[in-house]
């Protein structure tokens, strides 16, 4: 934004190269790199009309056939003007079939325009050689930005009209259109559909592989004994719930372990991701995956230390908690210190391999870890509403400091604080990984290569 509109009222122009989500409901351009062209390069810059040598951008368009990476034009209208002049028409009707025909690779062009103020909106070239609206250009950053082709046209229904008080309206059509992944069906899963639900969310992909036992019951809503008895998967409780609410959220169940392919390509079509587990290896998967495809991350953390030995054993001495927004590009669950890359080998190897994993923790070589953690559903609860409510605030922006300020947020129940931490650095495991989308083997992880019944 700041290279589009540097401040004397003329056009300018980037390129964006991208990477994809190639899914089976939608197709995702996830920009990997930014070419602003240098303003002295251009031939012409007016408030109207920006031109420059086409053979400036040869060797993008070399990389992009190379490694099959779409190719977007994105200029600015510093007047304001908020469709594609008839100047843009005439422009991409030459660039577009042009980048087709050099990048040779059977994937899809486009050209945006942003406004002042950071608003886009674009289309792509089809086959035929027409132009078709972008549906939606999304933004992870500190706040959460989904611009709509169509944006107003969504029905909204009454159960959504408090919502609409509290957050206008405009938050509540783009609530009505989001895909929210919820990744674990338990602890804090489980309050997390259920908020997004009754927020009038327009799809939720709910994701575990677990099946219910005696002592899940106390913390997965709308659950019962019978589902207990007949071992019913946890994402089959939750969808059936949701979906007997009636409110028109399409549920996607994923009955599978986060670690199965199937699974990280359902996730990466989502808007929003919510990661509700505790384990490291899947925290760090689902940090990758937020990475790789550009997805805003928000990981749940909950904790309840206890005296384990001596005088007033039993006795809680802490009840805490942590939601870490991830935004794509900066830092990472890693860089924060909660866990190291040894650590996430360590899991990996406790999943795959628990003997060997057994042997290692007994030679010294890697650390234990604890088999379940106890779980409290009012706290569960509560660190949820906290995750829910940190969305909901760089959704709709309303808080008195910027979203910048609010990278971590841990809750003390102990003693009755909330702790907020700024973003800071940029993560020297995934940083360089944004946008880089489908590859493989996926996320670059061997392990989704080829997928091992255990």
């Amino acid at each position: 934004m700041s290279f589009l509109f540097p401040g004397d009222g003329k056009e300018a122009v980037a390129i964006l190269l991208c990477g994809r989500r190639d899914g089976d409901r939608s197709h995702r351009l996830v920009v990997r790199e930014i070419h602003g062209i240098p303003y002295e390069d251009c031939s012409e810059r007016t408030p109207m009309r920006v031109t420059w040598p086409p053979d400036y951008i040869a060797p993008m368009l070399d990389r992009a056939g190379a490694e099959r990476l779409s190719v977007v034009k994105v200029h600015s209208h510093p007047t304001g003007y908020g469709a594609f002049s008839g100047i843009d028409d005439e422009g991409d009707a030459r660039l577009l079939p042009m980048i087709r025909g050099w990048v040779e690779a059977d994937v899809p062009h486009g050209s945006a325009v942003m406004l002042p103020y950071g608003q886009m909106f674009g289309r792509v070239l089809l086959g035929d050689g027409s132009f078709a609206p972008i549906d939606c250009i999304s933004v992870a950053g500190d706040d959460l930005h989904f611009w709509y082709a169509d944006m107003g046209s969504a029905t909204l229904p009454d159960f959504v009209a408090s919502h609409a008080q509290a957050f206008d309206v405009g938050t509540i059509q783009r609530l009505r259109r989001l895909s929210f992944a919820v990744v674990g069906a338990s602890g804090t899963g489980s309050p997390t559909v259920e908020q997004l639900l009754r927020l009038g969310a327009a799809e939720i992909i709910i994701v575990d592989d677990d099946h219910m036992e005696d002592r899940n019951i106390n913390r997965i809503l709308n659950s019962t004994m019978r589902d207990v008895k007949d071992g019913r998967s946890k994402v089959e409780v939750l969808a059936d719930a949701a979906e007997r609410v009636g409110l028109g959220t399409r549920i996607i169940r994923v009955a599978k372990n986060l670690w199965h392919p199937d699974v990280v390509r359902e996730v990466a079509q989502c808007d929003v991701i919510f990661g509700c587990m505790d384990t490291i290896d899947g925290r760090y998967l689902l940090n990758a995956l937020a990475s790789y495809y550009t997805i805003p991350y928000f990981d749940i953390g909950v904790r309840l230390d206890a005296v384990r030995d001596g005088f007033g054993r039993g006795r809680i001495r802490e009840v805490c908690g942590t939601v870490n927004y991830l935004r794509p590009g900066r830092s990472s669950l890693v860089s924060r210190g909660l866990f190291t890359m040894a650590d996430v080998a360590a899991a990996g190897l406790r999943r795959n391999d628990p003997s060997a994993h057994e042997r290692q923790v007994e030679d010294g070589y890697i650390r234990g870890v604890a088999a379940h953690r106890p779980a409290v559903i009012s706290v569960n609860m509560f660190a949820s509403a906290l995750a829910v409510d940190e969305f909901l605030a760089r959704l709709h922006p309303f808080r008195e400091e910027p979203n910048s300020k609010y990278a971590s947020v841990t809750f003390s129940l102990a003693s009755m604080e909330l702790i907020c931490d700024p973003e800071e650095g940029i993560c020297n495991i995934l940083g360089g990984t944004v946008g880089i989308g489908d590859t493989t083997p996926l996320l670059g992880i061997m392990e989704l290569a080829e997928w091992r019944q255990s």
